[in-house]
């Protein structure tokens, strides 16, 4: 990617496109793209084939996407499937059509069979069932990553994917009802310290192993990707992770002791475990010459300062 050239983030404002663009702006690149949801609704075709059309962009990061929770997936699972599917794709099939160079295609690690191996091998892929709890958010991600495979196959684009592990960081969502576990967890701890609880309530036995990574290593892995890594380099797709995890009770512990909170921690063994262990096996990316650099315990202190800095 030149600095000039004409890049479009699709999910700017989500997560892991903030991080995207934060990170190509502080390396230069100039000539960056973005619409809001209610400027382009990217699950219309007609409306996505206009932009690609008028904006005629030359590298696209494809991170916009409905997600969620256990609860939000396990209560939406129509709308995760469809609005997933066509959102990935408009703008996989209008980025061949306009001629775009590059794409990076953001996938998720509930991409992989419920009881894969561990650490999780991208050859693992369609290897087994899927978690039943959110198998409609990664069935629709698995068609993303065949889409950018079989689009490369057919039409010789350089569209490639990435899995990334969990993610967390500034921008992320702390609504109750359709976080994920580490904004939910900070949030929980935050409001029983300010009102002065007794306890905080957890989901599930605490028991499941969980890999955490910050959202700008995620999207320093990105730009170094699309900088220097085409389709017939990477293969189908590759994992980025930090390749270590620890149990949700350790997790629920250093967010405990970030916050302040000084009260119990009892585990609602009625709910919902998920996976009992996700970690992903990042040998591939640490061989094309990335690894991650920033620490949980200072990821979660930074997190839970911008999200104080978002109350105020």
């Amino acid at each position: 990617m030149e600095k000039e050239s004409i890049i479009y983030i699709a999910g700017h404002r989500g997560l892991v496109g903030s991080a995207i663009t934060k990170k190509l702006i502080s390396k230069g690149y100039n000539n960056l793209v973005f619409r809001t949801h209610k400027e382009l609704d990217l699950t219309d075709q007609q409306t996505v084939n206009e932009f690609f059309k008028s904006e005629k962009p030359e590298y696209v990061f494809l991170a916009a996407a409905k997600v969620g929770g256990i609860l939000a997936n396990s209560t939406y699972p129509a709308q995760f499937v469809y609005e997933n599917l066509m959102i990935e794709a408009n703008i996989i099939h209008a980025s061949y059509t306009y001629g775009v160079k590059k794409l990076l295609f953001l996938g998720s690690s509930c991409i992989y069979p419920k009881l894969a191996p561990q650490p999780l091998k991208e050859e693992y892929l369609l290897t087994g069932p899927l978690e039943e709890t959110n198998e409609a958010y990664a069935i629709a991600k698995i068609a993303g990553i065949r889409l950018c495979k079989h689009y490369n196959q057919q039409y010789g684009t350089n569209f490639i994917s990435v899995m990334p592990t969990n993610l967390y960081g500034p921008n992320d969502n702390f609504n109750l009802e359709t976080s994920h576990v580490m904004p939910a967890l900070i949030r929980k701890f935050h409001e029983a310290r300010v009102n002065k609880a007794p306890e905080v309530v957890v989901w599930g036995t605490g028991k499941p192993l969980r890999e955490f990574m910050h959202v700008d290593d995620m999207a320093d892995a990105c730009v170094f990707l699309m900088e220097n890594y085409d389709f017939s380099q990477i293969g189908e797709f590759v994992n980025i992770g930090v390749g270590e995890d620890l149990p949700i009770s350790e997790l629920v512990e250093i967010i405990k002791e970030t916050v302040g909170f000084e009260g119990e921690i009892r585990y609602d063994t009625s709910k919902p475990d998920g996976t009992p262990r996700k970690l992903m096996d990042v040998t591939k990316l640490n061989n094309l010459g990335w690894k991650a650099k920033i620490s949980l315990k200072n990821g979660i202190r930074e997190t839970y300062e911008w999200y104080q800095n978002q109350l105020k």
